[in-house]
């Protein structure tokens, strides 16, 4: 553990990902790379997860409203996938058969 972390300060880019993740409006939705790429670092997509895991709680981020690149839910179902789904839809937000979210229409820009 780094002295940072053990201080419960963040890095930079990390601070970065948890002031993009809150600018996400309520019935839309961001991917992670989309929010690697407006932090600083486009091939940093494992890295946004690693905030959200580590900051969510604690720094209240909307996590409902991150996704992956192909519109759809990355939490299996079971370990906090009905939840994300819920918080979506009680946004407005709609799924398709597939449980797939259209970003044409929900994407965050």
């Amino acid at each position: 553990m780094t002295a940072e972390k053990a201080r419960g300060k963040h890095t930079p880019f990390s601070e970065e990902v948890a002031a993009v993740i809150r600018s996400i409006p309520p019935g839309k939705v961001a991917t992670y790379g989309q929010v690697a790429a407006l932090a600083g670092n486009r091939f940093a997509a494992r890295q946004v997860v690693r905030v959200l895991h580590a900051m969510s709680e604690r720094e209240k981020l909307p996590w409902h409203r991150m996704v992956n690149a192909g519109g759809r839910i990355s939490l299996p179902p079971g370990r906090g996938y009905e939840l994300q789904k819920k918080l979506l839809e009680q946004e407005g937000v709609v799924f398709d058969e597939t449980d797939r979210i259209n970003l044409d229409v929900y994407l965050w820009k």
